[in-house]
């Protein structure tokens, strides 16, 4: 600042000698201009800042298409997920039978005897095609999980343990024991195991089929056989008694036939029921504490089927 007012003292001097008293007020205000103007610069507001260059998006991927706008309020702005719009109302189902039609496989093939041959078919929704599945048949082997040293742990890991049940069931005397019983729910599965350790629930001591079951014990024998038909799978006639009060007989004897030695060391033994339209008259002749051969007329005549199988060791 001192070195301004000595620069501008000298101008005053210089002017005062050249031009005289004019040039000299002139030259003063020259001199005095650098501050005037520098006051000017000081009391003047900042330049505006450059304009901001757009921000790049990263890998080419546009800008959000949602941006908040500086003129309203923050209430009066949303963002996308606060946007909800309502669902439509559900569709109904056309009615009119519920019959769909559906353009029917190729193949030629038909479904529910509907021919389909590259044509449009109808078909029931109800009516779903799946393939036909045999069911396996229960068979019980003088081996494996029925074999002598088998036990109720190894039936339950065998069918399942929410499939064997160990609970009490029916015996001949008229008394209850306690059994490994398979499929206690579906008459057509059940199968009852009986054992010589009931403590332990093991060593097979008998395997009972009655009832409704459709499992076959060894030798192919299976609950409804006649005697005709047991014979012809023992190779011969075989033994039994007569009819008792609940109208059973029961087999004594093989009488040395196929089904009396059987492979795995167990034995199989069978009961028989008349046929209930056999008149109680034709059965006083049969009792059951005399024994009778399988072939005899009045055993036929009755008309016996296999009511029970045991399996035993």
């Amino acid at each position: 600042m001192h070195r301004r007012w000595i620069e501008a003292a000298l101008l005053v001097s210089l002017a005062t000698i050249i031009a005289g008293p004019v040039s000299a007020q002139k030259a003063q205000q020259l001199a005095q201009q650098p501050s005037i103007m520098q006051e000017e610069q000081d009391t003047m507001p900042p330049p505006p800042p450059p304009p901001a260059k757009p921000a790049r998006s990263r890998k080419g991927k546009p800008a959000p298409a949602f941006e908040h706008d500086p003129d309203l309020d923050a209430q009066d702005q949303f963002s996308p997920s606060q946007i909800q719009q309502p669902m439509p109302d559900a569709v109904a189902m056309p009615s009119g039978g519920g019959r769909t039609r559906t353009h029917a496989a190729a193949h030629g093939t038909e479904a529910h005897g509907t021919e389909a041959h590259g044509t449009d078919a109808v078909v029931e929704p109800s009516a779903v095609v799946r393939p036909s599945r045999t069911a396996k048949p229960n068979i019980v082997a003088c081996s494996g999980v029925f074999a002598k040293d088998s036990s109720h742990a190894k039936l339950a890991m065998a069918f399942q343990s929410r499939n064997v049940a160990y609970t009490q069931v029916d015996a001949s005397s008229g008394g209850k024991v306690m059994a490994s019983v398979i499929y206690a729910k579906d008459p057509k599965r059940r199968l009852e195991v009986w054992w010589s350790k009931p403590a332990s629930k093991s060593d097979t001591h008998l395997i009972v089929i009655n009832g409704q079951s459709d499992w076959i014990a060894p030798g192919e024998l299976h609950l409804g056989l006649t005697l005709a038909e047991l014979e012809n799978l023992n190779g011969k006639s075989f033994k039994l008694s007569g009819f008792d009060k609940d109208r059973v007989a029961t087999l004594s004897d093989w009488n040395g036939g196929t089904l009396s030695a059987l492979a795995g060391g167990c034995k199989v033994g069978v009961s028989l029921r008349a046929d209930p339209k056999t008149p109680a008259s034709a059965l006083t002749d049969l009792p059951a504490d005399r024994g009778f051969t399988s072939s005899d007329a009045p055993l036929r005549a009755a008309n016996p089927t296999v009511s029970e199988i045991l399996v035993a060791y």
